[in-house]
């Protein structure tokens, strides 16, 4: 049987999507060492301001710290990818057996381009990510800090916003998720876990997933005719599937909340505009024009804003009933996690866990 690195041609994933990324901004070669400079000691610096404004303690350094390019974030995801799908890859080879040579080149790399066109859009509008499921030879997983230095160039010229300001905000929430990993022992393989049971749910019958194929087509065009209510998730949810991923959904947003409000919350001491940037990012999560919010749909990422906003919401709402050390209630154990609906509800989450 075919290794799933067969299947998918991801050497032409890496290729592709670099190709479509493109490489930046253009800067001299003493301002990109600045700034990656400046990346790395605002993200050590984020350690403590995360500790003393949510209360929870982490071990410093326990994650390597990356500043990387397009190409780099590329080849960092397409590891994760080939990672988390690989029992997904597993089912689809066992249902379908054994294909010709000439079918899994063919195949492969077609899954390959369609990784690639998928990974170069997201290329360019990632600032940093925190990748719980990394890990070094020969140590127990620590995760990895990713900062992807043009683009978070490219967004702070963009929105006219002060760059120190600026770096010092993306690494205090790429900071916060590390924490939230490390402080947090238990995260990692609950969330590891619960992408194993979706994967595990996915419907892998050849005649139901061209039925679904031929309605996720009826979806697209009914997104470029405006229909916001249109979500290509509700295709591919089984009553199982809805379950899982609720469960998922209301746990990233609560990561995502959580980091939003530390960012902002640290204080002006520490970031003067942040305010300003804040206004001006939320602006331009909305996205640029018609096409590129039709792509963000498609690609999940309006979903990805939802969970910034709601979680958001939650985690202020939860703090104002309780505080911090109420809401910190939050990491003891997975049953505290909330729900996707008292993500928008967290009254209803203070009176299930403390009574």
């Amino acid at each position: 049987m075919a290794s799933p690195s067969t299947m998918i041609d991801w050497d032409l994933a890496v290729t592709a999507a670099s190709k479509m990324a493109g490489p930046g901004p253009t800067i001299s070669k003493s301002k990109a060492a600045s700034v990656v400079a400046e990346l790395r000691a605002g993200a050590q610096r984020s350690t403590p301001l995360v500790r003393d404004f949510t209360g929870l303690v982490a071990e410093e350094r326990t994650a390597p710290i990356f500043v990387v390019d397009r190409p780099g974030w590329i080849r960092a995801n397409v590891d994760g990818f080939a990672t988390i799908i690989s029992p997904l890859i597993d089912k689809l080879q066992q249902k379908k057996g054994v294909p010709s040579p000439m079918a899994e080149a063919i195949g492969s790399r077609i899954t390959g381009l369609e990784l690639g066109a998928l990974l170069g859009f997201m290329s360019s509008r990632v600032l940093g990510q925190f990748d719980p499921f990394y890990a070094t030879a020969g140590s127990a997983d620590a995760g990895r800090l990713l900062l992807v230095a043009p683009n978070i160039v490219h967004v702070e010229k963009e929105l006219g916003v002060d760059p120190t300001d600026f770096r010092l905000w993306v690494c205090l929430h790429e900071e916060t998720h590390r924490v939230q990993f490390t402080a947090v022992p238990w995260m990692r393989d609950h969330i590891h876990s619960e992408i194993a049971n979706l994967i595990g749910s996915v419907e892998v019958d050849p005649a139901k997933l061209a039925g679904l194929i031929g309605e996720g087509a009826k979806r697209v065009v009914d997104m470029i005719r405006g229909d916001d209510s249109v979500s290509l998730l509700e295709l591919i949810q089984s009553p199982e599937q809805k379950e899982v991923l609720d469960r998922i959904t209301g746990v990233m947003s609560l990561l995502e909340g959580h980091a939003d409000v530390v960012m902002d919350g640290v204080g002006p001491e520490v970031i003067p505009s942040v305010d300003h940037i804040r206004r001006k990012f939320n602006q331009r999560r909305k996205g640029a024009g018609p096409f590129d919010r039709i792509l963000r749909k498609l690609l999940g990422l309006e979903a990805k804003m939802a969970q910034y906003r709601d979680g958001a919401a939650f985690v202020r709402g939860a703090i104002d009933e309780v505080g911090m050390e109420g809401f910190n209630k939050v990491w003891v154990t997975p049953e505290n996690l909330p729900s996707k609906v008292e993500i928008g509800d967290p009254a209803s989450w203070v009176r299930r866990v403390h009574g």
